[in-house]
């Protein structure tokens, strides 16, 4: 028995001894393997803090003019710094592109403070867009992608859309313009929030700002909410941001606190002054639990809940 543990402790003795040998013969490429992870960990943490390392050229002032095949300028492009990279899209920094069309009149200026170029030479504008057409309207936009089409004379995209309006925020599911025209199109499902606090709901909404106007308008079906009050109207509605009035076209629904219920048509909802003001030249009818009233008018002070209906007033009480 003793004998065989003997022979136990000289085996991991030996053990030992081979283990010491082996790693002072190969002690330089254990180091040499630590010392290569730590620099690769070192050059993936730059590469992440500093992404724009591994660009191939990189021009600051940058400036451009583009032709088409008849030699007629497309835009001219400016920006603060210009990155290549091998396998990525060209990226530019604070960026301004101005279009021409082909009576080589200018266009519709376009800023970012970023966008990139694809091989095949399409603009894709990031984030904040401010849009200047040639008429000095101006659209504020925000989206993932906006893109510059310069064969097709459009800026267009199919990601979701923030408009900033005129006492308004505007989202949509996209975005389409012509570069010579001062009309946007807000594409799919679209929400208008107002600073009163009210949301209007519908789709495909055209933004016009020619001669001076600041309409939008969707001939979709839309609903109106406020604070006390939700209205259907099936054909759409107008907004005039410069007298803050939007008239609900075609066939309308009001609903109203504690039951009650107007349909009528073409209504106007006066947001002047800050007011609410919901009125009709249009045949109403008003229900409630009490009552049902017919009249050829209807004025409705949201502020002073007061409903005035006017016209050949026909009433019903139960």
């Amino acid at each position: 028995m003793t004998i065989f543990q003997t022979k136990k402790i000289q085996s991991f003795i030996s053990f030992i001894i081979v283990l010491i040998a082996i790693l002072w013969i190969f002690q330089d490429n254990i180091l040499r393997i630590s010392f290569l992870k730590k620099i690769s960990d070192n050059t993936e943490l730059n590469q992440f803090e500093y992404g724009d390392s591994s660009y191939l050229e990189k021009i600051d002032n940058f400036n451009v003019k583009e032709y088409s095949d008849n030699q007629k300028i497309l835009h001219i492009m400016t920006a603060d710094t210009y990155f290549s990279y091998k396998d990525s899209p060209v990226k530019l920094l604070n960026i301004e592109v101005r279009t021409f069309n082909e009576d080589q009149k200018e266009g519709l200026t376009l800023n970012a403070n970023l966008a990139q170029i694809n091989k095949q030479g399409e603009f894709f504008f990031n984030g904040d867009v401010l849009i200047k057409t040639k008429n000095n309207a101006i659209h504020e936009i925000n989206t993932e992608s906006l893109m510059y089409v310069s064969d097709d004379g459009v800026i267009k995209s199919n990601q979701d859309v923030v408009y900033t309006g005129e006492a308004s925020t505007i989202n949509s599911q996209g975005m389409l313009m012509n570069i010579n025209s001062d009309k946007l199109l807000l594409n799919g499902v679209v929400n208008v929030a107002h600073k009163s606090g009210s949301l209007l709901e519908s789709s495909n909404l055209s933004i016009n700002h020619s001669k001076n106007k600041k309409v939008y308008q969707s001939k979709e079906r839309t609903i109106y909410r406020s604070t006390d009050n939700e209205i259907t109207a099936d054909a759409g509605f107008i907004m005039n941001m410069n007298n803050n009035l939007t008239n609900l076209l075609g066939n309308v629904k009001l609903i109203g606190t504690a039951g009650t219920t107007m349909y009528s048509s073409n209504l106007i909802i006066d947001q002047s002054n800050d007011s609410e003001v919901f009125k009709t030249n249009d045949p109403t009818r008003y229900d409630s639990p009490e009552s049902n009233i017919r009249s050829n008018k209807m004025y409705y002070d949201t502020s002073a809940n007061k409903i005035k209906l006017t016209g050949n007033v026909v009433a019903i009480y139960e």
